[in-house]
């Protein structure tokens, strides 16, 4: 009995930790002023919103098949959030969906012009 009230109370403290970072990740995307920090609330805060609601969810539920799929989903999150968030950063960095005075670090930028000047190395030469 006791153990199941304190995991119940863990599973609360985990729920609303969690809806509280999703709530705020929600507000960074709406706040932020480019896409680049727009892009950073959308995946850091929300991932571990949603990974804290799950294990809410395993602890109330305890039942293995149900912790076995929200284990999934987090693994699933885990992995896809970052490379989302890499591949949207990239389009809207090529794009120009930018502000550059808010960079502390341009490393991107030599790259793409030194890639720009070897594809135009190589259309000049047979």
């Amino acid at each position: 009995m006791m153990l199941g009230l304190v995991a119940d109370v863990l599973a609360v403290v985990c729920l609303l930790l969690g809806a509280f970072l999703t709530f705020a990740a929600g507000i960074g995307v709406l706040r932020f002023p480019d896409l680049l920090m727009r892009m950073h609330a959308a995946t850091k805060p929300q991932v571990l919103g949603l990974i804290l609601m799950l294990t809410a969810e395993a602890l109330r539920v305890r039942s293995w098949g149900v912790v076995g799929l929200l284990a999934l989903i987090i693994i699933f999150q885990l992995f896809t959030a970052p490379v989302a968030a890499h591949m949207v950063g990239r389009a809207g960095y090529r794009t120009g969906q930018y502000n550059r005075d808010l960079l502390e670090r341009d490393e991107l930028h030599d790259d793409l012009q030194q890639a720009s000047k070897d594809v135009q190395n190589r259309k000049s030469s047979p």
